[in-house]
């Protein structure tokens, strides 16, 4: 990928089409189309060009690759290798990609951008798929034979063979490899074909080649359902779901030209939410539980969710709700302040806590509801993903979170 037709951009900034990148009208079409088809969500359109919200991630239209990352950070210029180790950490975290080359002390390895990494993932997944042998399955054909094999169609059989009363239109089975599991891989190649890097084409070519024999069909979401889950088809299941997100999310001839479109785009602030649980969960101390989204009925029909309730085996319960936002203040407003008061009743937590991205801040103390003498607390916490440009171990970032409850 030519640096020339890679733009790296941050989280609530513009792009325009005005001569100064790669990024030209065609393009902008495209995006808004895109934007339009998906309930204008992904960012907002303005003049000659867009203003990117909450969601990070990759946009692939044509030759170009736009990839907008998170931001943390107050600098003018903050470093975008950085900004990127830190996406990867977190979806690799939050198990939306698995590569072992992003740790979380090191982000030496570079990546021209996010795709490249599933790209890679997709490629070697079907690599070693090929190399341990490609299952075959039992499908149900229709065709014309020369003998009765199966169960003769008449319908078809009247109107094929009316002539030819020596062959049989029947339906049967077939043991082979030409099967969906392989017809979905083969799309999800046969789409990276104008969007890979030179550097892995042979390895596209290849992995073509071992699957030229199958059916090439217009795949939707439809055909993953129809997938039945079984012994045979376990080690499939990291292509087919990289697969998954490589067909619906590509958009062929948005804007009836030669942009065909791939989206890979995550909000950030549910990515910042699952990242903090799953933080809490692989580190939580000794004789805690940890608890992701617990939902329960609130008023008739309506529900509340707080994000993360954390629960002691001595009978304590703390409450936390993350914001990926950068705030000047270290007292809650008085939305939150309802809002978490309300997760302490109905959770019956002694403290609660909104969780922040560091820049320059620190910790509130813990405010006390007045409230029928219940002893209920709320208040601001910040933790940061980055210490001295490395990205923070787990550990260290779990137990920084729970000492903000006291318990450590």
């Amino acid at each position: 990928m030519s640096k020339e037709n890679f733009i790296q951009v941050f989280e609530y900034q513009k792009l325009r089409y005005d001569g100064t990148n790669a990024f030209k009208k065609n393009h902008f079409d495209a995006m808004v189309l895109f934007n339009e088809k998906n309930q204008n969500k992904y960012y907002t359109i303005i003049h000659k060009g867009v203003l990117f919200n909450s969601y990070v991630g990759v946009i692939q239209i044509g030759g170009l690759t736009i990839e907008i990352l998170p931001k943390a950070d107050k600098s003018d210029s903050p470093d975008k290798k950085t900004w990127q180790g830190v996406l990867l950490n977190m979806l690799r975290v939050c198990k939306h990609i698995t590569i072992d080359n992003v740790s979380e002390t090191n982000l030496k390895k570079r990546h021209n951008s996010i795709l490249d990494v599933y790209f890679e993932m997709y490629l070697s997944e079907i690599e070693n798929l090929v190399k341990r042998g490609l299952i075959k399955k039992y499908r149900r054909v229709q065709s014309n034979q020369l003998a009765l094999k199966g169960k003769l169609v008449f319908s078809q059989n009247i109107q094929k063979n009316s002539v030819h009363k020596e062959r049989f239109y029947c339906e049967h089975q077939v043991y082979d490899k030409d099967h969906l599991l392989h017809q979905i891989l083969l799309k999800g190649l046969k789409i990276l074909e104008n969007l890979v890097d030179v550097t892995i084409k042979d390895k596209l070519n290849r992995l073509l080649f071992e699957f030229n024999d199958y059916k090439d069909v217009a795949v939707n979401s439809s055909h993953f359902d129809k997938i039945i889950s079984n012994r045979k088809n376990i080690p499939y299941y990291k292509a087919l779901n990289i697969a998954k997100m490589i067909i619906l999310n590509y958009s062929p001839n948005l804007n009836s030209g030669s942009d065909n479109m791939l989206t890979l785009l995550f909000d950030m602030n549910k990515l910042w939410e699952e990242y903090i649980y799953r933080i809490l969960q692989n580190n939580k101390p000794i004789g805690f539980k940890v608890n992701f989204q617990n939902k329960t009925h609130f008023w008739e029909t309506k529900t509340i969710r707080p994000d993360i309730v954390i629960t002691s085996d001595d009978g304590q319960t703390f409450v936390i709700d993350t914001k990926w936002k950068i705030i000047d203040t270290n007292k809650p407003s008085d939305d939150d302040l309802k809002q978490m008061f309300t997760y302490c009743l109905h959770w019956e937590a002694e403290k609660s806590m909104l969780l922040y991205p560091m820049i320059n801040q620190t910790d509130s103390k813990f405010g006390v509801y007045h409230y029928n003498g219940l002893n209920r607390k709320c208040k601001l916490g910040f933790v940061s993903v980055l210490q001295n440009g490395q990205l923070i171990k787990s550990v260290e970032l779990s137990k920084e979170i729970f000492k903000k409850f006291d318990v450590l």
